[in-house]
């Protein structure tokens, strides 16, 4: 009996688990599993003339909101073309409610529900052998016209499964693709949102068990692992002994983990600051709203405040980036409390912050509750609300376009510098920015049409233009800047008209060519020519220091309405206010005496005079390409 696991993954770089799981407790009895996995923009005819070719008697498909709908229409033409396949679905999307899914698709011949590795193999036995259907626990099955949902089977004892990390045809993939891993099993809370909440309690795996998988894949090349651990600091000590075991072990590869900030305990933080090697950890944070009203509806457990102490020194140590968070559209979450959770969280200014949108998932609490909030929603996955008691879908919208702008313009991480000071220095709050700009956006045309690099700068310039922004030539003089630093390779064309003249320019290149001293004891070690030194150099004069600008935009917190909080000093030859690895020195005074000039300032300095000193004098803008291994853009500033 030949059995094929399949999957639609969102992006060819993901994987999957839960078929490799399957095929783990599966294979000793059955020889002849395969594994295929497709993306979800792969065309339909494309997969079944695959999976037609492979003749299989039985395709199993793991299921999930992202992919679901074009599962359905896969299972349609298979049935067609393949008629005596046996057809199962499991995974999330399909486990809660089995029946829904065997009447939308009557190609559906199983539905696994819940853990699947021991159902799934009970299945393929009665597949195989008696058709005994209703002895397999956790299993939905047609009986002729009708359909059965069989009690569910208990949990499974993560210790008896054995591992999905260990197949030879996955170690060449290794390095090009993210590695799904999972510790335990289960939620402790019990978010009416969320399908974690529906199983209670965390099964672990055996440490020991876990070290040995992750070493083989670190050993094997994987570059990026993600744990499927739904908090995986929840158990503090498993937590502490997995990061130490991680640091001692990485050898460059990446780690992504969910955490609940607000739980983190100051002994795990304070190990962290001091061990974490920097850009190994990454942490997803679930912040999701500050209305306290809203989480006591939602069933929600969180202090933000600790959580905020967590964010923001995890942030000031500097070693690991992370990703908050947020959804619109819960319970007593109007546009105007929404724009407050939004500030709340981004006075953090997180490496990366993810606004979604609610979802009414099978199975939650809140989907059994939608009446009474008067949820509107999309019938389909993904299940996005399309209008609350509170939120209407004029709001919905508008969010809509901030969410657009917010991932183009900050979670890229390439205009950082630009943005925080627009967001400290010229709009009232985060949230203003992005939603003007949005709003800006949308009215323009821009989402119907493609963007490149230099569209976002000049799109944004365009946008502070047509406002009349105060203060454009230092708004222009930070896109400069980070225009240079969005580039691996110096860029062969620049946005902006108000270019050096060729004499300048020569001047200045002449300058740098016989003193390197001046940028780096590494460029002068270099030797090069000036002939050589224009393939790797930039240079572009700003009509203000920029020492005191990049202080203004420097510490860890937004300052204005939402309050301030001092974070830490930038270390000598980083880049001030930006929490990438981007190199950068700021020198004032004279040409010769290069030295590192950029400090944290006090918030109510700089908020009543936001740079001071900017205005006397201008700066020669100096950016490097190609300079070291690491292959990042380093910039100086000399003054003029």
């Amino acid at each position: 009996m030949r059995i094929i696991l399949a999957t639609l993954n969102a992006k060819y770089i993901h994987t999957s688990l839960a078929i490799r799981l399957l095929k783990a407790y599966s294979e000793h009895e059955f020889k002849d599993i395969l594994l295929a996995e497709y993306t979800i923009k792969d065309p339909a005819m494309n997969i079944v003339s695959d999976l037609f070719q492979k003749q299989p008697d039985v395709i199993g498909f793991s299921c999930y909101i992202w992919n679901i709908e074009e599962t359905i229409k896969l299972v349609g033409i298979l049935k067609q073309v393949m008629p005596e396949v046996k057809i199962v679905l499991g995974g999330p999307e399909v486990s809660y409610e089995p029946l829904y899914w065997m009447k939308r698709e009557a190609g559906v011949d199983f539905v696994v529900n819940g853990d699947g590795e021991e159902t799934f193999h009970h299945l393929l036995q009665e597949i195989r052998d008696e058709h005994k259907y209703h002895f397999v626990y956790g299993a939905a099955y047609r009986k002729g016209e009708e359909l059965i949902v069989n009690p569910p089977r208990p949990k499974s004892d993560l210790n008896t499964l054995p591992t999905p990390h260990r197949f030879a045809e996955d170690l060449p993939e290794l390095s090009k693709r993210i590695v799904y891993f999972e510790t335990s099993r289960g939620c402790p809370f019990n978010c009416q949102f969320c399908l974690s909440s529906i199983e209670v309690g965390v099964r672990y795996y055996d440490i020991e068990r876990v070290k040995s998988d992750l070493l083989y894949l670190i050993e094997g090349g994987a570059k990026v692992i993600k744990f499927l651990d739904r908090t995986f600091n929840i158990n503090r000590n498993y937590a502490m002994e997995m990061f130490q075991f991680l640091i001692d072990n990485h050898q460059g590869c990446v780690f992504q983990f969910e955490i609940t900030a607000d739980i983190m305990r100051p002994e795990v933080l304070d190990f962290l600051a001091q061990n974490a090697p920097p850009g190994v950890f990454r942490f997803e944070i679930g912040v999701q709203s500050t209305n306290d009203e809203t989480n006591e509806l939602v069933k929600r457990r969180q202090n933000f405040t600790k959580l905020s102490r967590t964010v923001m020194k995890i942030k000031a140590s500097g070693n690991i980036d992370q990703h908050l968070d947020l959804i619109a559209g819960l319970p007593m979450e109007d546009y105007a409390t929404f724009r407050k959770t939004f500030n709340d969280v981004f006075a953090m200014e997180p490496e990366e912050l993810q606004l979604g949108f609610l979802k009414m998932l099978r199975g939650t609490g809140l989907r059994a509750q939608a009446a009474k909030y008067d949820y509107t929603y999309m019938e389909h996955a993904p299940y996005e609300i399309l209008s609350s008691h509170v939120m209407p879908f004029a709001d919905i919208i508008r969010l809509k376009r901030l969410e657009d702008v917010l991932e183009k313009y900050w979670n890229s991480q390439r205009l950082v510098h630009s943005v925080k000071y627009l967001i400290r220095h010229v709009f009232p709050s985060p949230f203003d920015f992005f939603q003007e700009f949005g709003d800006y956006w949308e009215a323009r045309g821009w989402q119907k049409i493609g963007h490149q690099l230099e569209d976002l700068f000049t799109r944004l310039h365009d946008f502070l233009t047509d406002r009349g922004t105060a203060s454009m030539d230092i708004v222009t003089g930070l896109m400069k800047l980070d225009y240079f630093l969005a580039h691996k390779y110096k860029p062969r064309k620049i946005w902006w008209d108000d270019v050096l003249d060729k004499a300048e320019w020569a001047k200045h290149l002449k300058q740098i060519a016989s003193q390197p001293e001046r940028i780096s004891a590494k460029l002068a070690e270099a030797g090069l020519s000036e002939r050589e030194l224009q393939k790797f150099i930039v240079l572009d004069e700003l009509p203000f220091r920029l020492a005191p600008v990049l202080e203004s935009i420097s510490g860890l917190r937004y300052d204005g309405e939402l309050g301030a909080e001092a974070g830490a000093q930038p270390e000598a030859g980083a880049d001030a206010g930006d929490g990438r690895e981007l190199r950068g020195t700021v020198a004032e005074g004279e040409p010769a005496e290069l030295a590192v000039a950029v400090a944290e300032a006090g918030a109510g300095e700089l908020h009543n005079n936001p740079h001071p000193g900017a205005r006397d004098g201008r700066t020669l803008l100096v950016v490097l390409y190609q300079q070291d291994e690491s292959q990042r853009a380093q910039y100086y500033a000399l003054s003029l």
